[in-house]
């Protein structure tokens, strides 16, 4: 008999045991959500709306607007988000007393006031947005000797330390060329396109070797490097072209193996940096090469497709992720132009940004960098006055900080997913809501819900069995953070 209350007691202490535990895995599972918006209406900026608790819910029915999130099912791995440091940005800021200095570096780049900047790029000699034409070199110096910064240690240098500094010390940059000297080109021009002359291959190929070395020197850690910005172009700014068969070459005889043998073999050569329109063809011509490939982080592009009165082609990005998975895929470029400061509030600008970055993170995308992160006035400074638009702009004749509409769409995605974050299965029951989600790696979900509707829309977010239930307003943004 005592044996047998024994074992009851024990059978009912492990029974309590069990039923604790399994309330507690429950609580555990039970997830609240929290709400950030942005909207046209309201004034609402990257708002915090409030948090949400999941239910248990089952079976939609189709007159419900639902999201499928799906953690179980994950895709690339996050590098960053960012923009583009160029001489444009750096001039004009410094043209800003200390403390608008301080209030733009920490909203950008503070993880915690800002909305985070993780990633950046800059160019190797001029680009259009300089005030003007330089290189690093003597004419004819093919030594390179006489190789020296003392351009970007102006401007340029200091402001991408700053960035730096305010991001917590580490940003993910790679470098970019628009052009070689003009001496090493076909047609004697920074500009108007021209090819680099063979037999400046190897000399072109240790300019970049020179222009990493010297930005280290100088305390700007560089993670990787674009071939040539935009290599079919022929533009009235600097510019270099560059065939499928031409980019494949140089980065397999000269600048792979001069990349290694100046123990920067680590370093992550981007090849195309143009746009999504002829990416299928470069990437197919370039990956097909094994010895070309295997010096090949990823492919780069750029969202101008659309010049000529098309639409974004998302879709090639999706074929050349499908065709070469285990090569990468980065957003190098992308802004408004055609600038007009009259349209700069103009709402479009921004929901152009959110609608570019969901389609491309959803074909595959590791990271995506916006263009100039600071313009003046008038869209500049730039020295063949092909002005655009930035998502911040300093008027240098009011001293206003302008935060636009991209500013807020791009601060949905980058103060919420950090680099490491995987992306995981999300998909809207309806097409005018477009949705992104990534799982950080604290375990946190972020899942970015643009609403292309004039009118407001309800509708669930569901995870396993469970939702939650939101209202977002017409022409919006949100994150939910998930936790």
């Amino acid at each position: 008999m005592r044996k047998q209350i024994i074992f009851l007691v024990i059978s009912l202490i492990f029974s309590n045991f069990y039923i604790n535990a399994i309330e507690t895995t429950n609580s555990k599972s039970i997830n609240t959500a929290k709400q950030y918006t942005t909207s046209q209406a309201g004034n609402l900026r990257i708002s915090y709306i409030g948090e949400l608790q999941f239910k248990n819910h089952e079976q939609p029915v189709e007159v419900e607007t639902s999201i499928f999130i799906n953690p179980q099912k994950k895709f690339q791995t996050l590098l960053g988000i960012g923009g583009a440091l160029t001489d444009a940005s750096a001039e004009t800021f410094f043209k800003m007393p200390v403390s608008k200095q301080k209030e733009f570096m920490k909203s950008y780049y503070n993880p915690i006031d800002g909305i985070g900047y993780t990633l950046a790029r800059t160019s190797i000699n001029s680009c259009d947005f300089s005030s003007d034409s330089y290189t690093y070199v003597e004419d004819n110096d093919i030594s390179l000797k006489t190789f020296n910064l003392r351009h970007d240690l102006k401007y340029r240098i200091p402001f991408i330390k700053k960035a730096i500094e305010e991001a917590g010390g580490k940003l993910i940059l790679f470098v970019s060329p628009w052009s070689p000297p003009a001496w090493m080109k076909d047609n004697n021009n920074m500009l108007q396109g021209g090819k680099l002359l063979p037999k400046y291959n190897q000399v072109w190929a240790n300019y970049y070797v020179k222009f990493i070395q010297g930005y280290e020197k100088n305390g700007i850690p560089v993670w990787g490097l674009s071939v040539q910005n935009e290599p079919m172009a022929k533009q009235t700014w600097e510019s270099c072209i560059f065939t499928a068969t031409e980019e494949k070459d140089f980065v397999k005889n000269f600048l792979g193996p001069t990349l290694y043998k100046s123990g920067m073999e680590k370093k992550k050569i981007i090849v195309w940096d143009h746009n999504r329109d002829l990416i299928v063809q470069r990437a197919n011509e370039i990956f097909s090469d094994k010895e070309a490939a295997k010096y090949i982080w990823g492919t780069g592009f750029h969202w101008y497709e659309d010049w000529g009165g098309a639409t974004q082609q998302f879709e090639n990005i999706q074929r050349v992720n499908e065709s070469f998975p285990d090569k990468n895929l980065i957003f190098t470029e992308g802004c408004i132009v055609n600038f007009d400061f009259k349209k700069i509030n103009d709402w479009s600008n921004g929901e152009h940004y959110g609608q570019s970055m969901i389609n491309d993170f959803n074909n595959g995308t590791a990271g995506w960098t916006d263009w100039n992160i600071l313009l003046d006035e008038q869209g500049g400074p730039n020295h063949v006055k092909n002005f655009c638009f930035a998502p911040v702009h300093y008027n240098t004749k009011t001293d206003e900080l302008i935060y636009s509409s991209e500013f807020y769409y791009l601060g949905h995605f980058s103060k919420f997913i950090k680099p490491g974050a995987r992306r995981i299965s999300a998909s809207p029951s309806k097409s005018f809501l477009l949705t992104t989600a990534f799982q950080n790696t604290n375990g946190s979900i972020a899942v970015v819900v643009m609403n292309q509707k004039d009118k407001e829309e309800k509708f669930s977010i569901w995870l396993d069995d469970k939702s939650i239930e939101s209202t977002v307003p017409g022409r919006s943004i949100s994150t939910f953070m998930i936790e």
